[in-house]
């Protein structure tokens, strides 16, 4: 691998979902390198979670964020997420945004489970994801001041002693160029791939975090990964999502029987956290009780959820009149790089926002709807951290050794560490579990190392299984059958100090 030229650029965002778009269009000067296919901000369907109602205040959305995150989301984060609901709303508006509205022409808003208001503004019912992406994609076409680079994949961060200074990626063609970078921002979003069952496209593969890890930048609550409870089994990869909201309108969860089952987990029922919901199905799959979907009370269906109701017809299953059966799918990461609301990492010259950033805001369990929300407001957030800082740049630094020699075909031992991570570091874990998958993972090791994404598979989950190790408690996304109950001794974010590896 020969890096072909060198390019200086302003800062450089990687990732064109709502958080690298927001973060690139509140810079004077932006260069956004994307692999040219919608992330996960364009599949999203439950909505924008903001207190816009005239019954909500920011303030109860705070409390229903923090009761939510397991006891260890950060205050002080979450006052400034749910702050921000309202003008973020405001600003995709002004962009152009076309949310759904009530009679009275104003925003229609629906509820979705940890929520006590109906505060979630949608598009063309369950499009919302797509409708944000549609926005800010035609604003940083007109804009003269971003650049969208298509078709390009971040292979590795520069540094040196100081700090990061670029970015080495390759383009379409296969070329490698080194970007010489004032400063780096990450928002490449989760690690949904890194699992056999997910509702994440196939670039969400966790390169973000895996490139931070090298060069040393803390990371934060790998262990927690949010499984949505309601994935079309439809034998598509990724699953096809049935939206939260279907159970805000009255959708209920069933058995092969016909019975409900969630009135015995939790008293919320359906509207319970998703962590309980998700693992409440995944047992009745244990148990050989199948999952269903009952939506058949759902009014005007097709309109309100064409979406969803494509992805049913498509399996020959029709919402009106059948139960559309469901699994748990990785969904959402609530860990990644250690940053505050402004985007800083530990290390100096990186940045990272949304999903591939730990800002504190989801604790151990996200509120449903509030990621697209944490995009829009921390994006301008960082915008504005990135536009008066000092960055390093003006000098080439090194990238990690050993990648030099790496291929970048995907090698078929991938879908082995997902499996794997499936199985062992899924919804239900346990200490033997774990240690059995960090043992295979040191056995598969030798055959990912030798190309870019075999690589990236090892080190996030690697990463992930090691922090589900250190926490002995469930709490959140994060269940333990050998330890059930929370620990209130572990009651805290558990941050990872990793050591960066021998440069060239």
């Amino acid at each position: 691998m020969t890096i072909e030229r060198v390019e200086l650029a302003d800062p450089v965002v990687i990732g064109s979902g709502v958080a690298g778009l927001s973060v690139a269009l509140g810079l004077p000067r932006a260069t956004v390198l994307t692999v040219g296919s919608l992330g996960s901000t364009g599949w999203a369907q439950g909505g924008i979670a903001a207190a816009v109602g005239e019954d909500d205040t920011a303030e109860l959305h705070a409390s229903d964020t923090m009761t939510v995150s397991g006891g260890i989301a950060v205050q002080r984060a979450v006052e400034v997420l749910t702050a921000g609901g309202s003008k973020a709303i405001e600003r995709l508006i002004e962009l152009g945004a076309q949310f759904d509205l009530d009679d009275r022409g104003e925003l229609k808003l629906g509820r979705e489970a940890g929520h006590q208001r109906r505060r979630i503004v949608h598009a063309d019912g369950d499009a919302t994801g797509a409708e944000v992406q549609r926005t800010l994609s035609a604003a940083a076409d007109v804009s003269d001041s971003v650049d969208v680079l298509e078709g390009w994949r971040m292979i590795d961060l520069l540094r040196d002693d100081l700090g990061v200074t670029g970015v080495l990626a390759v383009d379409s063609a296969g070329k490698i160029v080194a970007f010489d970078s004032p400063a780096v921002i990450l928002a490449t979003g989760g690690i949904g791939q890194i699992y056999r069952h997910t509702t994440n496209p196939a670039v969400v593969t966790g390169d973000g975090l895996a490139a931070a890890s090298r060069v040393g930048a803390r990371l934060a609550d790998l262990e927690f990964v949010q499984f949505h409870p309601t994935g079309l089994m439809a034998g598509r990869d990724p699953m096809p999502l049935l939206t939260e909201a279907l159970r805000g309108e009255g959708a209920t969860l069933v058995d092969d029987r016909g019975r409900r089952f969630m009135l015995r987990h939790h008293p919320d029922a359906e509207l319970a956290p998703r962590d309980v919901v998700a693992r409440a199905i995944f047992w009745q799959h244990d148990k050989q009780a199948g999952a269903f979907l009952d939506a058949r009370n759902v009014e005007d269906f097709p309109s309100r959820f064409p979406t969803v109701f494509a992805y049913a017809q498509e399996a020959g299953l029709d919402p009106r009149e059948d139960l559309l059966p469901v699994s748990p799918a990785a969904h959402y990461f609530m860990g990644g790089i250690d940053a505050g609301s402004s985007g800083r990492s530990s290390v100096s010259g990186l940045w990272a926002v949304g999903e591939a950033a730990s800002t504190g805001v989801h604790g151990a369990n996200r509120l449903a709807s509030n990621s697209l929300l944490e995009g829009l407001v921390f994006g301008a957030l960082v915008a504005e951290d990135v536009h008066h800082a000092q960055g390093l740049g003006g000098r080439i630094g090194s990238w990690t050794a050993g990648l030099a020699e790496c291929s970048l075909e995907r090698p078929p031992e991938v879908d082995a560490v997902r499996q794997l991570m499936w199985e062992r570091v899924g919804l239900v874990r346990t200490g033997n579990g774990l240690w059995d998958a960090r043992n295979r993972l040191v056995e598969l090791q030798p055959r990912l190392m030798g190309s870019i994404p075999g690589r990236v598979a090892f080190e996030v989950a690697a990463l992930v299984t090691t922090a589900a190790l250190r926490r002995s408690e469930s709490r959140g996304g994060h269940y333990r059958a050998d330890y059930p109950e929370p620990d209130s001794f572990q009651a805290n974010r558990n941050l990872v100090e990793p050591i960066p590896k021998e440069t060239e």
